[in-house]
């Protein structure tokens, strides 16, 4: 029998989480009720009371009961359902967790959920999920599902709804398959943008020939920080991280941005990489606009991506800024890492015919990258772009042979 964890404030949206409740154990199931509220009393028994929740956070009900406000109980709650969970799911006594509430309960609940493992079912009904939900989802496999009505009692339409969100929490969690039982020899992580594709296409196959699963991430900043949370959570074994735009945008704050972590967690954990800076040469540019080149760029080799995607080739004193960025995060990596440059272009763009081609440029970008990577990373060149078969082919015997060494 299948376990699903309901997170719900039981002073408001108790009728919601055990009509939820009913319909799980209707299906056959069971459904743990934790309570995440904490002024108003529950209208129906939690499973795991809100005092258990606010002390696994380090408070005590009375504490947050004298003087309330949202500020001071949301992060409390927060930690102490986020510590809960984990317990839960770590010792296999629950099978998926399905959260709900409003703008409130979505922030509340959401890290939470984003603390659970990849794979393990996780479902947020919520009247916020028909905006903007990346701060809800951030990296991780969470189904948000738009609420429609306000979750405030229920009715012919809310009851249709709610159903539907315990079955599908329910139906994933019927799922038997793991993510971490592959039966390849490794499973690599591999960063791509549209102007590697081709590469990348090429880069799978040949893995795959040699016994290795392919795990590819657009690399438009949400993309290579998940495959670095794969690497913790011991999924990926391997990295050729093929794309490199998210530390160029990062640098200028713009479209492709990741966050700062990016580019330090397979040096930290040790794990076998190549690293080629591909699609680092330009950045990625959200104008309003279309097709008008914004106030700062005119001056630059330029192509549009879209209609409102701005691509401009970075001069040498910008792409310098790029190289010290790339060469500060690889500074966590103390050895099994080869940084693999293609002289004849990183990216489809830059390569001879592309829009961006510069010999010149490329050359002060190589220049730049050999000055400012540590001396801990292997430093080889290709005269070959980023995209040539050959180069590829090198990349994957390359890391292929730190992994089997």
């Amino acid at each position: 029998m299948k376990t699903i964890a309901i997170l719900a404030t039981l002073d408001t949206k108790a009728d919601e989480a055990a009509f939820m409740r009913e319909e799980i154990e209707r299906l056959g199931s069971s459904a743990i009720l934790i309570d995440v509220g904490v002024v108003g009393n529950p209208g129906v028994p939690a499973d795991i009371p809100r005092d258990e929740v606010i002390e696994a956070g380090g408070s005590s009900l009375d504490e947050q009961l004298d003087q309330p406000s949202r500020e001071k109980s949301s992060p409390v709650i927060t930690a102490g359902a986020t510590k809960i969970m984990l317990e839960l799911q770590e010792s296999g006594r629950v099978d998926g967790v399905l959260a709900l509430g409003g703008t409130q309960g979505t922030s509340t609940c959401a890290p939470v959920l984003q603390a659970l493992p990849y794979g393990f079912p996780k479902l947020m009904l919520s009247t916020a999920a028909s905006g903007n939900t990346a701060p809800f989802v951030g990296i991780k496999d969470i189904a948000m599902m738009f609420a429609v009505s306000d979750i405030l009692g229920l009715n012919v339409f809310s009851r249709k709804i709610l159903a539907n969100a315990a079955a599908a929490v329910w139906g994933m969690a019927q799922v038997e398959r793991s993510i971490t039982r592959s039966t390849a020899k490794g499973v690599i992580g591999m960063t791509n943008l549209g102007v590697l594709t081709q590469g990348a296409m090429h880069a799978v196959k040949l893995f795959e020939q040699k016994g290795y699963e392919v795990i590819t991430f657009h690399a438009i900043g949400a993309g290579g920080e998940a495959m670095e949370q794969m690497m913790k959570e011991g999924i990926i074994t391997g990295v050729f991280d093929y794309a490199m735009g998210e530390i160029a945008d990062g640098v200028f704050e713009v479209l492709r941005a990741s966050g700062p972590e990016r580019l330090t967690v397979a040096g930290k954990l040790e794990l076998p990489q190549v690293v080629c800076p591909g699609g680092s040469e330009h950045l990625g540019i959200l104008v309003d606009v279309a097709n008008q080149v914004p106030a700062g760029w005119k001056d630059h080799q330029v192509v549009w991506h879209s209609p409102h995607v701005f691509v401009p080739r970075l001069n040498a004193e910008q792409q310098d800024r790029v190289a010290a960025e790339i060469g500060k995060r690889l500074a966590h990596t103390s050895g099994n890492c080869t940084f693999l440059m293609p002289l004849k272009g990183v990216s489809a763009y830059s390569a001879e015919g592309g829009e961006l081609f510069n010999p010149e440029l490329d050359a002060a970008y190589w220049s730049s990258l050999q000055r400012h990577l540590p001396p801990t990373v292997e430093i080889q060149s290709l005269n070959l772009t980023a995209e040539d078969p050959l180069f590829v082919e090198h990349a994957v015997e390359t890391l292929v042979a730190m992994m089997e060494g």
